[in-house]
């Protein structure tokens, strides 16, 4: 029985290979997928912190480039990149897109980089390559489960959808075919998970290509920040309109920003941009690109991140009747956002986010400030804080530190606590897409 151990060995190897999909058993010690993660960087800060990022990869679009999510990179000038054989360099964050999620760094010259294969169709075997929760240089298999996924309706980009596994610090690695050429860059898992749910998604490469090039070229127009919330009008918001299904009710309009600038209104239904109806709330941003796109200037554009000027035709249905307005897509400026406090930090109402009028209730709330993400709402009376009950005044001057309790009732008089921790910035209902998790449907253009 010994003696024929080899040949039985030998026997189940041939099966077990002949059961394996994929390349032939000699072939796949030098898989095409393994091959490519010779392309893959590790991503951490350039400080002494040594903080890790996120994964990256070499670029075959441009010598001396790779790719990464804008998220990834932050706000840094410079990056510690970290090869697989452990080499490290100092890369310089030459661009970036924080909505579209792509920025490129500058890296040493004279390495290959990942040449863009097909578009895939559903069911093509792909491998996620990066660093999912720190493990670097990791390998895994999927297949794409779909195409054309629009996650954030505001933003006009369309995902790849795979089940490779991928989890946080995957991000700005590569999604390689089976013969290791570049399908996509994974951006993120599915919205409202912070592990894998087995819904992963990646910017296809074509996207990757035309993103980067207009953002090196300085002639990507900057995602039109239309300072709206709206809904779809789906069948029963039609019915109750009289409007035909589709277009977008808009819910509220920021003060000076595009939106309200053009005339547009909350309870406006938007039924057409320059004669085309958004069938769904997505579609909007798409329609609004192609009218800023239509208008870019020649060579000596707007430097990386400008918006060029444009402007794009709205039809409205407003109090019964159909009107016609014009939104100018020349950019606005926008106040910036109160810097969320540390844990641990004093810190007030105001630097959570809220403005209280003088009879306690919620009159200035900025979008994604803490007070935002934990679930306040605009309108909302505070009418205990931390257990205590107080005057206006007595609330605004207060002096906090660490998590904030607060008792609040809504404008039709429910009540609800809501938790404010300035040192959690993922925890609570947080934004979905632009939007508040509490009304999932409303949409932040």
């Amino acid at each position: 029985m010994i003696a024929g151990l080899p040949r039985l060995c030998a026997l189940i190897g041939a099966i077990c290979a002949a059961l394996t999909p994929g390349l032939p058993a000699a072939a796949r010690a030098e898989a095409p997928p393994d091959r490519a993660m010779g392309a893959v960087l590790t991503v951490r800060s350039a400080d002494a912190a040594d903080r890790f990022l996120g994964s990256a990869f070499l670029w075959a679009g441009g010598e001396g480039l790779a790719l990464t999510n804008a998220h990834v990179v932050g706000a840094a000038e410079r990056v510690r990149l970290t090869d697989a054989t452990g080499a490290e360099e100092i890369g310089q964050v030459l661009v970036r897109d924080s909505v579209r999620d792509v920025a490129v760094i500058a890296v040493r010259p004279g390495r290959a980089g990942l040449e863009a294969g097909p578009a895939p169709a559903p069911g093509t075997e792909v491998w996620a390559l990066g660093a999912p929760l720190g493990i670097e240089f990791t390998l895994t298999r999927g297949v794409v489960s779909a195409l054309d996924r629009q996650v954030e309706p505001q933003v006009p980009l369309r995902l790849l959808q795979h089940d490779a596994a991928v989890n946080p610090g995957s991000s700005g690695g590569p999604l390689v075919d089976g013969a290791g050429r570049l399908v996509g860059m994974n951006s993120r898992i599915a919205d409202g998970s912070r592990m894998y749910v087995g819904i992963a998604y990646a910017i296809p490469a074509a996207d990757l290509e035309r993103i980067a090039r207009g953002l090196l070229a300085g002639r990507l127009p900057a995602v039109a920040q239309l300072g709206m919330q709206a809904r779809p009008i789906d069948r029963q918001l039609a019915a109750a309109l009289n409007v035909p299904p589709g277009g977008v009710l808009v819910d509220a309009v920021a003060a000076e920003g595009l939106a309200a600038r053009a005339g547009i209104r909350p309870g406006d239904a938007i039924l057409a941009v320059d004669g085309t109806t958004p069938g769904r709330p997505g579609d909007l941003a798409f329609l609004i690109e192609a009218a800023q796109d239509a208008v870019l200037p020649g060579e000596g554009g707007p430097v990386a991140g400008a918006l060029a000027a444009g402007s794009a035709r709205l039809t409205l249905w407003r109090d019964g009747r159909t009107i016609e307005l014009t939104l100018n897509l020349t950019p606005v400026a926008v106040p910036p956002t109160p810097k969320a406090p540390v844990q641990g930090e004093r810190h007030s109402l105001a630097s959570l986010g809220i403005g209280l009028d003088d009879g306690g209730r919620v009159a200035d709330l900025p979008d994604a400030s803490a007070a935002w993400r934990a679930g306040v709402a605009a309108g909302d009376r505070i009418l205990a804080l931390n257990g205590r009950a107080l005057e206006p005044a007595e609330m605004r001057a207060a002096v906090l530190s660490g998590p904030v309790l607060l008792l609040l009732a809504a404008r039709d008089g429910r009540t609800r606590h809501v938790l404010i921790d300035p040192g959690d910035t993922d925890g609570g209902p947080r934004p979905v897409g632009g939007a508040n998790v509490l009304d999932p449907d409303v949409v932040v253009f």
